[in-house]
Order: structure tokens, then sequence, then C-alpha cells
């Protein structure tokens, strides 16, 4: 493993932060799957929490979760509640998954999920320029061991993408999956070393995207804060709608890095015209993934 890599300094450094103030979460399901990253980058283990295995270094905070959607979506919050203070932080998952004939070991971005129990289905934003192939995902609370959908499977991606949404810009929710199982070799056949060595094949093209990640959060750091103040000294936003534009300014700061523009006279308009507004002319912005 290359020695530089070893306690990485994340670009972006104009960041505000503290001593323990984390850029990128990283939500693992098992061990296994987080002892590339955890020896990759460096990270020492936080031996004051028990709840969960948490490894940490200056910028990268990693959960193990322990399997399952219910495991996942409680590593996360639990994780968020304690230690996140950047406000627009990166926020991971990755591990493995199966699928029907795609080859051991091949990485997939996710760009769509879908959760099997509940019928609910997630889109992820990609903004960054995919390092992988990407693919859906279908997450359901057993494993599917039947090899026959299109979708990848899993047992943590929904969990982890729809608590992940409370916490950060969705531009900056990444679920990253290596396969780890097809019908030719089924999952029975999966032992922990196998899944090691699955994961610690692509740690630089993680390293990457979690650097070009980070340089992406501090781009929407600081411009949305002084309209999102204007908006709403001159607009009437409820409770709900004020998050909502955040939001909304969150995803036009990262795909234009241009001010928003002039609505025209407050008395013609309340705040969910201007959200309204605002969503129809970000869906007509171009971008390539």
């Amino acid at each position: 493993m290359p020695e530089s890599s070893k306690g990485m300094q994340i670009i972006g450094t104009d960041l505000n932060h503290s001593k323990n103030a984390h850029r990128i979460f990283i939500y693992i399901a098992l061990p296994c799957e987080a002892k590339p990253l955890v020896k990759h980058f460096n990270l020492k283990k936080n031996v004051g929490i028990e709840t969960f295995a948490v490894y940490s270094n200056h910028d990268i905070c990693l959960t193990v979760t322990g399997p399952g959607k219910s495991a996942m979506a409680a590593g996360v919050a639990y994780t968020q509640a304690l230690f996140a203070v950047v406000k627009h932080p990166v926020i991971v998952n990755i591990g493995i998954a199966g699928h029907k004939d795609h080859a051991l070991g091949k990485l997939f971005l996710i760009d769509k999920i879908i959760d099997i129990d509940g019928q609910k289905k997630y889109y992820p934003i990609l903004v960054l320029t995919p390092p992988c192939a990407t693919a859906s995902i279908q997450t359901a609370s057993k494993p599917q061991l039947e090899y026959d959908q299109l979708h990848l499977c899993d047992m943590e991606a929904s969990a982890f993408y729809e608590t992940a949404t409370r916490f950060s810009s969705g531009e900056l929710i990444i679920c990253l999956k290596v396969i780890s199982d097809n019908q030719l070799e089924p999952a029975e056949n999966i032992h922990p070393k196998q899944v090691s060595a699955l994961i610690e094949a692509h740690v630089l093209t993680i390293e990457t995207l979690l650097t070009e990640a980070t340089a992406l959060a501090a781009c929407i750091i600081k411009p949305e804060a002084v309209e999102f103040e204007q908006l709403i000294q001159r607009y009437y936003f409820t409770a709900s709608e004020r998050i909502k534009l955040n939001n909304q300014l969150d995803r036009w700061a990262v795909l234009t890095h241009q001010p928003i523009p002039d609505f025209g006279p407050a008395q013609l308009y309340k705040g969910k015209d201007i959200l309204k507004k605002l969503d129809e002319l970000i869906s007509k912005i171009d971008f390539y993934l």
C-alpha cells in the first residue's frame, strides 16, 4: 500500500474546522469491509465509543455499523449527531453487493436505490465524474440469494441514503459497491479475507473520489448563506420551506457557481413560489456525468 496515502490530507483546506471537525464520514456494515480503509487512511479507533466501532483521523470518520438497514440508519444518525461539525460533510457508504452476473471485484457508483421492503426509490445526485461504472441497487432486509435481478443487491444502501440526506447536501452523499458474489460464486462462499481484498483493490479510486467530493463541498460552504438570509428577509418562508430553501440553494451553488436571479418584488411571491421557481431553474441546468 503506498505510504504517501497514509494520513492523507484532503484538498480544500480553507474550510473552517476544528481539530475534530471531520469533513468525510464513511459508513460500512462489516469490519472486513472497513479493514483496508482503516489501514490506507491511517485511522485510529476511538476507544471511548462502545455503541459502534468508530475510526478516525483529522479529516475522516469511519463507522462500522453492522449489517442491515436498522443498524446502518442508527450508525449514520449516531455518528452525525456525535461528530458532525462541518455544515456540508461528505457522507459515503462503501460495501459489497451481489449481482446476477457482474464479475467479482467490479466497483460501481450507485445512481439509483430501490428499497424493496418500503417500495421507495432514491436517486443520488451524481455531479462528480464517476471513477467507475454506475448502477442501480435494490436493498432488502434479508439476503437476496436467487440472483434473478438486474440490479445490484445489498442490505444497507436505502437506509444509508435516506438517513444521510438529513445531514448533508445530496451532491455530497455517495454510495459505492464492490461485487462480492454472483450466481457462479454465491454468497455462501464469501469469507472476510476475500471481502477485505475486494475493497483494498479500489482504495486509490476511493481516495480520488473523496478528494474531489471534499473540494466540491468547499465550493458550497459560503455562497448560499448570504442568499438564504436575503431571501428569508424579502419573502415569507415557513420553517419547513426554509429547510427546502437551504437545500435548493446548495444545489444551485454546486451546479452553477453563480448568484441566484432576482425574483422580483416581495409582494408578488411567497416562499413556496420561490421554491417552485428555483426548482424549475435547477431542472433546466445541463450537467454531465
